[in-house]
Protein backbone atom coordinates (compact mmCIF):
# COMPACT_ATOMS: atom_id res chain seq x y z
CA UNK A 1 0.00 0.00 0.00
CA UNK A 2 1.43 3.40 -0.88
CA UNK A 3 1.83 6.08 1.75
CA UNK A 4 -0.89 8.18 0.11
CA UNK A 5 -3.30 5.24 0.20
CA UNK A 6 -2.40 4.59 3.84
CA UNK A 7 -3.08 8.22 4.76
CA UNK A 8 -6.42 8.18 2.91
CA UNK A 9 -7.40 4.93 4.63
CA UNK A 10 -6.45 6.36 8.02
CA UNK A 11 -8.58 9.45 7.39
CA UNK A 12 -11.47 7.25 6.22
CA UNK A 13 -11.25 5.22 9.43
CA UNK A 14 -11.21 8.41 11.53
CA UNK A 15 -14.26 9.73 9.65
CA UNK A 16 -16.06 6.42 10.15
CA UNK A 17 -15.27 6.48 13.87
CA UNK A 18 -16.57 10.05 14.13
CA UNK A 19 -19.79 9.11 12.31
CA UNK A 20 -20.26 6.11 14.58
CA UNK A 21 -19.98 8.31 17.66
CA UNK A 22 -22.67 10.63 16.28
CA UNK A 23 -25.31 7.93 15.73
CA UNK A 24 -28.65 8.95 17.24
CA UNK A 25 -30.99 6.26 15.95
CA UNK A 26 -30.98 2.67 14.72
CA UNK A 27 -31.72 3.96 11.22
CA UNK A 28 -28.52 6.03 11.29
CA UNK A 29 -26.60 2.96 12.35
CA UNK A 30 -28.22 0.93 9.58
CA UNK A 31 -27.21 3.49 6.94
CA UNK A 32 -23.69 3.69 8.38
CA UNK A 33 -23.24 -0.09 8.31
CA UNK A 34 -24.54 -0.32 4.73
CA UNK A 35 -22.14 2.42 3.60
CA UNK A 36 -19.27 0.73 5.43
CA UNK A 37 -20.06 -2.63 3.83
CA UNK A 38 -20.28 -1.02 0.37
CA UNK A 39 -16.92 0.65 0.97
CA UNK A 40 -15.36 -2.65 2.05
CA UNK A 41 -16.84 -4.44 -0.99
CA UNK A 42 -15.39 -1.78 -3.29
CA UNK A 43 -11.95 -2.11 -1.70
CA UNK A 44 -12.12 -5.90 -1.87
CA UNK A 45 -13.13 -5.83 -5.53
CA UNK A 46 -10.33 -3.41 -6.41
CA UNK A 47 -7.77 -5.50 -4.53
CA UNK A 48 -9.04 -8.72 -6.14
CA UNK A 49 -8.82 -7.16 -9.59
CA UNK A 50 -5.26 -6.02 -8.89
CA UNK A 51 -4.22 -9.47 -7.69
CA UNK A 52 -5.82 -11.23 -10.66
CA UNK A 53 -4.15 -8.80 -13.05
CA UNK A 54 -0.76 -9.48 -11.49
CA UNK A 55 -1.34 -13.24 -11.68
CA UNK A 56 -2.23 -12.91 -15.38
CA UNK A 57 0.92 -10.86 -15.97
CA UNK A 58 3.00 -13.48 -14.16
CA UNK A 59 1.44 -16.25 -16.24
CA UNK A 60 2.31 -14.39 -19.44
CA UNK A 61 5.89 -13.92 -18.26
CA UNK A 62 6.18 -17.63 -17.44
CA UNK A 63 4.81 -18.54 -20.88
CA UNK A 64 7.37 -16.21 -22.51
CA UNK A 65 10.15 -17.73 -20.41
CA UNK A 66 9.13 -21.27 -21.36
CA UNK A 67 9.11 -20.27 -25.03
CA UNK A 68 12.54 -18.67 -24.72
CA UNK A 69 13.93 -21.80 -23.06
CA UNK A 70 12.44 -24.00 -25.77
CA UNK A 71 13.95 -21.73 -28.45
CA UNK A 72 17.37 -21.90 -26.77
CA UNK A 73 17.12 -25.68 -26.55
CA UNK A 74 16.24 -25.85 -30.26
CA UNK A 75 19.21 -23.64 -31.13
CA UNK A 76 21.49 -25.81 -29.02
CA UNK A 77 20.11 -28.98 -30.61
CA UNK A 78 18.94 -30.38 -27.29
CA UNK A 79 15.88 -32.62 -27.21
CA UNK A 80 13.51 -31.68 -24.33
CA UNK A 81 13.15 -35.40 -23.54
CA UNK A 82 16.90 -35.70 -23.01
CA UNK A 83 16.86 -32.89 -20.44
CA UNK A 84 14.00 -34.35 -18.41
CA UNK A 85 15.64 -37.77 -18.36
CA UNK A 86 18.97 -36.28 -17.29
CA UNK A 87 17.28 -34.27 -14.53
CA UNK A 88 15.81 -37.36 -12.85
CA UNK A 89 17.93 -38.77 -10.02
CA UNK A 90 19.33 -42.22 -10.63
CA UNK A 91 18.45 -44.87 -8.08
Amino acid sequence: MTSTAAIMESKTEETAANKLNQMDSPEDLDVFVKELMDNMQTRFTRLSDTILSRIDDMGSKIDDLEKSIADLMDQAGVDPGDVSAAAKPKA
